[in-house]
């Protein structure tokens, strides 16, 4: 049985992977035993949704309450940090890791991510929520059954009011791409296959006279070898939330809403005139099935590099439309003032 390790108690650390474990072990008591660890250098980190979380500000201090060879370590700290926390997990024996999306900032960090992967056998998930929940099942089963023809486009909204974190020093988000579109990138190339990148724009993000360049909205477009072609857009200056995705098909129009909060986690499905609205909380799914491949599925299972290998094309194809969009990362910029 495996006990969760939780670094950095951020919005990803705490409002979301403590919640999920929790929902999760509700559904299956026997998925993960003993508390939940978690390591935050900061002082009151985590608040009210770390409630019951057993919080350290150390790998050091975190130590004696886990056994590394049982203990699943779940990396929620900014996408610029990932080789530094993962060298530092690996180094202490820390072999089971679910790290938050993107798997890497760009294809100069995935890089050394992919040689942390196999110096230490690594088995590295990384969280894709919607590919695991109801919604995409019901999308898959609607390609793959043709009752309305072939694939042909798909569009994919990610949209949502983040002006204040981005505007907050040190982020840790290069660009627009790295927050919401890891999400949805992940799922078309589930859905459509392998791709490469046709297209991508990328603006700031303005409030009054403050500007943060590079994470305001952004687009990419994708070529499938499938034949598919896949537009997706993230407007992260958004007045309204959606996560939408649009599949469409030789004879009908398929679209996806998925859950918008937490506090709510029904999806909804629309095809034609027919309106389907159901529960799916996509982050407890994947939950489940990360830690029941832990427990079942052997170290060197081909699995594991196909996983990981998925989530490196999303990197890479992010890093080409960055570089498309001449915002290939050196320092995050941070905000400034409207000249």
């Amino acid at each position: 049985m495996r006990q969760p390790l939780i670094i950095g108690l951020g919005r990803s650390g705490s409002g979301l992977h403590v919640r999920a474990l929790r929902t999760a072990r509700a559904a299956a008591p026997d998925l993960w035993d003993g508390p939940i660890v978690a390591v935050d250098p900061r002082p009151g980190a985590g608040g009210p949704g770390a409630d019951g979380v057993a919080r350290t500000r150390t790998l050091d201090q975190a130590r004696p309450l886990l056994t590394p060879d049982t203990t699943v370590a779940h990396v929620c700290t900014p996408p610029d940090t990932r080789p530094a926390v993962i060298a530092d997990l690996a180094a202490r024996g820390f072999r089971d890791l679910v790290v938050e999306k993107p798997l890497a900032a760009d294809a100069a960090q995935l890089a050394a991510v992919e040689r942390l992967r196999e110096h230490h056998d690594l088995r590295i998930t990384v969280v894709a929520p919607w590919p695991a929940g109801e919604l995409a099942r019901r999308l898959r089963r609607l390609i793959a059954t043709g009752q309305h023809g072939r694939l042909l486009r798909i569009e994919a909204a990610q949209h949502k009011p983040r002006f204040q974190c981005s505007l907050r020093p040190g982020d840790g988000h290069p660009t627009a791409f790295e927050v919401e579109m890891p999400h949805s990138l992940g799922l078309v190339l589930d859905l459509a296959g392998p791709a490469t990148v046709t297209g991508a724009r990328l603006t700031d993000l303005r409030c009054g006279e403050t500007v943060r360049p590079h994470m305001g909205s952004a687009r990419i477009d994708l070529r499938h070898t499938s034949g598919v072609h896949t537009r997706i857009v993230s407007d992260l200056a958004a007045p309204v939330r959606e996560r939408s995705v649009t599949l469409f098909l030789e004879h009908g129009t398929v679209v996806a809403h998925f859950p918008l909060a937490a506090d709510d986690d029904h999806a909804q499905l629309i095809t034609g005139e027919r309106r389907d609205v159901f529960r799916d909380d996509a982050l407890a799914a994947f939950m489940t099935r990360a830690y029941d491949r832990y427990a079942t599925v052997a170290p060197h299972h081909p699995s594991w590099k196909s996983g990981f290998d998925l989530h490196a094309d999303v990197v890479r194809l992010l890093d080409t439309a960055k570089t498309r969009c001449g915002a290939h990362r050196g320092e995050e910029e941070a905000p400034r003032a409207a000249v």
